[in-house]
């Protein structure tokens, strides 16, 4: 049969429909040239060409929002995974074997492997390896400072390499030389496991081709790092404990006193294995752990003592703090009160607590961020696109609960010390050198327009509000009220301006 000649909708359709239906699809990236190509072919005049370009670059750009969202989404989902994993640790090898396996899936690189420090040999060996297939490689020792996971083990920092044979940094020896060269890696990446100050192995994330890791992709290895030392210092606890029951086999009083603080510690790892199931908050963690602990425990964002820096639970004063930290970026501490003396496993019961709220508090932030992410790109949609579908923006705004019946306000921020230089637009500061105080100017902002049931942007170096007008009040109240609450929170000057009051925006009917 002939085929059908092209309806007159189809023929007619934006420009943007095609890369519409791509979007839908999860499209290759060389998918979103095929519009262009085949207008260009079928002789489409420029002004069209343009607007197909055009159309193009931002469903790019969705797609890439897209792809950074669902990235993040499978990371925190494999942190929540290996946190449950930990609360119910039965074989410590199987556990780091799903610890290396997800690094290497959320990577995306071809081999992943850990390595354990030998204190009686003084030299670090492999222990875990995934996607390696040289047996030569997998039976490694590495002297301390020798090659990178050496380095790495000797100084507790992480280090990185997209061509390791080229990098003069590392202490090459002919061993270790033979065994990366017969697995074939190029690109190496390899962060401490650390238990407090101590470093106990290297987890490695591993390309076969020359391969630049990124900030993110550190810190998220780093992430997994920290739980494989858990992994290891919860196995030695547990043995640890088996030995002490054994030895105390027939001091009844002490193994009843050894068994109450094992029940206590399973209580509060199951406890906390359901809060981060369930996505519960900082307030449920310091109530679970109050509870089996048996004192009062809270949560402060003060710097916690230099000691409780790295990771363990300390005395200060009548209280003992552990820190609240991850990724090296500290949020605070959790302070137990009223306990003079605490059994060692109620202090890893502590410290897990602490780790625990770091997770939430990440995971928090992430959805924090998104919001303001979103409430900037209606706010800039309403600004840029005056012709885009009403009643589409008004559903957007229904979900983020912005007040979208009352007369609106358009408030330009910045900051009264100094002007600021040009940003890009969507929602987040441009990064340059006066980007920190952008960002936190845009933070308040979408704060106070949250609480106000309004919509905030980064844009052209400064932020715009967008807030509905409370009867009795003007435009020139509501500049001067937001002025107010942005320099309070930032401690230093804002200048605000704001328009006329506008109407609503009201309902069209898509066509």
């Amino acid at each position: 049969m002939p085929e059908e000649p092209e309806t007159a909708d189809a023929a007619t359709a934006p420009p943007y429909a095609s890369y519409l239906d791509l979007l839908a699809q999860g499209a290759a990236v060389e998918a979103y040239d095929r519009p262009v190509a085949r207008a260009r072919a079928g002789g489409a005049a420029p002004g069209v060409l343009a607007d197909l370009e055009q159309a193009k670059r931002l469903a790019l750009r969705v797609r890439a929002e897209l792809e950074g969202r669902r990235r993040r989404e499978a990371e925190l989902s494999a942190l929540f995974e290996t946190a449950h994993d930990l609360a119910g640790l039965r074989d410590l090898d199987a556990v780091l074997r799903a610890i290396v396996q997800r690094a290497r899936s959320l990577l995306r690189t071809e081999v992943a492997y850990l390595s354990l420090n030998d204190p009686v040999r003084g030299d670090t060996y492999m222990r875990v390896t995934e996607g390696s297939v040289s047996a030569r490689f997998q039976q490694l020792r590495l002297g301390m400072g020798e090659g990178l996971g050496g380095l790495v083990a000797q100084t507790a920092r992480p280090y990185v390499t997209d061509s390791y044979f080229d990098d003069e940094r590392f202490r090459h020896t002919r061993s270790i030389d033979a065994g990366v060269r017969d697995e074939g890696l190029v690109a190496i990446l390899g962060v401490p496991l650390t238990l407090g100050s101590q470093v106990i192995g290297v987890l490695f994330a591993a390309d076969r081709r020359a391969r630049v890791f990124e900030r993110e992709q550190v810190a998220l290895l780093g992430s997994f790092a920290a739980h494989a030392a858990v992994a290891l210092d919860t196995a030695n606890l547990l043995a640890e404990t088996r030995t002490a029951l054994t030895e105390l086999e027939r001091a009844n009083a002490i193994i009843r006193d050894r068994s109450a603080v094992i029940e206590r510690a399973s209580e509060v790892h199951d406890r906390l294995t359901e809060l981060v199931l369930r996505g519960g908050g900082v307030e449920d963690v310091t109530t679970a752990v109050s509870h089996v602990l048996r004192g009062a425990v809270a949560f402060t964002d003060a710097v916690p003592p230099a000691g409780a820096a790295d990771g363990r639970a300390v005395r200060d004063g009548d209280a003992w703090v552990a820190a609240v930290s991850a990724g090296g970026e500290v949020f605070g501490a959790l302070v137990l009160h009223g306990d003079a003396e605490l059994d060692p496993v109620d202090r890893r019961t502590l410290e897990r607590a602490a780790m625990v709220t770091s997770l939430l508090l990440l995971a928090d932030r992430s959805a924090g961020e998104a919001e303001q992410r979103v409430r900037g790109e209606l706010l800039d949609d309403l600004i840029d696109a005056p012709d885009r579908d009403r009643r589409l923006l008004r559903e957007r705004a229904a979900r983020l609960r912005a007040d979208f019946d009352a007369p609106q306000v358009v408030l330009a921020a910045r900051l009264g010390r100094r002007t600021a230089a040009p940003q890009d637009r969507g929602g987040t500061p441009a990064k340059d050198g006066t980007g920190a105080d952008r960002q936190r100017l845009w933070s308040a902002a979408t704060h106070l327009a949250a609480t106000r049931k309004g919509l905030a942007s980064a844009r052209d170096g400064g932020t715009v509000l967008l807030l509905p007008l409370t009867p009795g009040d003007t435009p020139a109240d509501l500049a001067r009220m937001t002025a107010r609450h942005l320099g309070g929170a930032l401690h230093e000057p804002v200048t605000v301006g704001g328009s006329s009051p506008s109407a609503p925006p009201r309902t069209t009917r898509a066509r």
